[in-house]
C-alpha cells in the first residue's frame, strides 16, 4: 500500500512537543495512521486512497489550540516494509517507573522490570498516544487487579489490556471499532501469552454482550467518551471503577458533567502534557478495589 507522508510545522508560541500530541490526536480522526515527531514538527503517515487535502484543512481551520499557524507539505511513498521502517527510526521502548516496560519484538529485552510488555505496533502506534498511554498505565499499576473483571474499551495494540492480565485480572475483554487494531490486539495478546484475553471487534454497543465489569479503562476522545458513557455505565458494576483519558484539561467540566448523569463519581484525576486521565466510580456498594 502507498503512502502520503505529511510534514507539519508550526509558527506558535506553545511548545512544539504539546502542538505535536494534540495534532497526532485530531488527525487520527480523518484516516492518519502514524506519526513521529521532532524539534521542527509532526510527520504523519495516511494511506494514499484515504487521503483528503480539503478534510486536512477543514481539521486545522478548527485546530483546539488557539494562536497556532500550521505550514505542510505532503510526500508521496511507496509501499514499504513498515515494521522495518519502525524498528530503524521511530517506535522507542516507554518505561513507567522500574514496574514496566514496554518494547517491540525487535528491542532488546531490558532486565528489573515487573512488567515487561511486547508490542508490535507496526502503522498504528504513534507518538500522539504516548502521553494518554503513559497516563493510564500508571493508573493500572496501583491498582490491585486479583480476580477483578476488567474491560479495555477502544483497545488499539491491547497494551492495557495485557497489562491488567498480567497483574491478575481473572478476566479481561478487549474491544475495538477497528478492524486493523482487533487484529493487532490479537497478535500482541499471542505475543504476551495472555491467549485468554477476549477480544471484540465493534463499538461500545458490543460491551453488554460481555455482561458487566469491575473495572473498565476507556483511551479514546472526548467526543467519543461522552457519547458513550451511559454504555459504560451500564456495564459497571456498583461499586465499580472507570478510568478515561484521551484528553486534554480543559475537557474534565465535560466529562465529569456526564459522569453525573449516569451516576458516575469524577474521584481524582493526573496529568502528563495536558493531556489527562480519570479516575471515577460508579455509585452504589463501596468499591473493594485498592488503588
Amino acid at each position: 500500500m502507498n503512502y502520503y507522508e505529511v510534514k507539519f510545522t508550526y509558527t506558535s508560541e506553545i511548545e512544539t512537543e504539546v502542538i505535536n500530541d494534540v495534532l497526532a490526536s485530531e488527525l487520527g480522526e480523518i484516516g492518519f495512521e502514524s506519526f513521529t515527531e521532532d524539534e521542527d514538527g509532526l510527520k504523519a503517515y495516511i494511506a494514499e486512497n484515504l487521503f483528503d487535502e480539503d478534510a486536512l484543512n477543514r481539521k486545522l481551520a478548527v485546530f483546539p489550540l488557539e494562536n497556532v499557524c500550521f505550514h505542510f507539505t505532503k510526500l508521496w511513498i511507496e509501499g514499504k516494509d513498515w515494521n522495518e521502517e519502525w524498528e530503524k527510526n521511530y517506535f522507542q521502548p516507554i518505561h513507567i517507573g522500574h514496574e514496566c516496560l514496554i518494547r517491540a519484538s525487535f528491542h532488546p529485552d531490558e532486565p528489573g522490570y515487573t512488567y515487561n510488555i511486547i508490542i508490535d505496533p507496526k502503522m498504528a502506534f504513534g507518538t500522539g498516544n504516548h502521553s494518554t498511554t503513559y497516563l493510564m498505565i500508571s493508573e493500572i499499576l496501583k491498582l490491585d487487579l486479583q480476580g477483578k473483571e476488567v474491560l479495555d474499551m477502544g483497545c488499539g495494540t491491547a497494551v492495557l489490556a495485557i497489562l491488567a492480565r498480567m497483574k491478575g485480572a481473572s478476566r479481561v475483554v478487549a474491544i475495538d471499532i477497528d478492524e486493523w487494531a482487533y487484529n493487532n490486539a490479537r497478535e500482541n495478546i499471542r505475543l504476551n501469552h495472555t491467549e485468554d484475553i477476549e477480544v471484540g471487534l465493534g463499538g461500545a454497543e458490543k460491551i453488554a454482550g460481555y455482561g458487566t465489569f469491575d473495572i473498565i479503562f476507556a483511551n479514546i476522545n472526548r467526543n467519543i467518551l461522552l457519547n458513550d458513557m451511559h454504555l459504560y455505565a451500564r456495564s459497571l458494576r456498583q461499586g465499580g471503577l472507570l478510568y478515561m483519558s484521551g484528553f486534554y484539561t480543559e475537557d474534565i467540566p465535560a466529562i465529569e458533567a456526564e459522569c453525573e448523569k449516569n451516576g458516575i463519581k469524577l474521584l481524582s484525576h493526573s496529568e502528563q502534557k495536558n493531556w489527562v486521565a480519570v479516575k471515577c466510580e460508579k455509585e452504589g456498594a463501596k468499591s473493594q478495589i485498592k488503588g
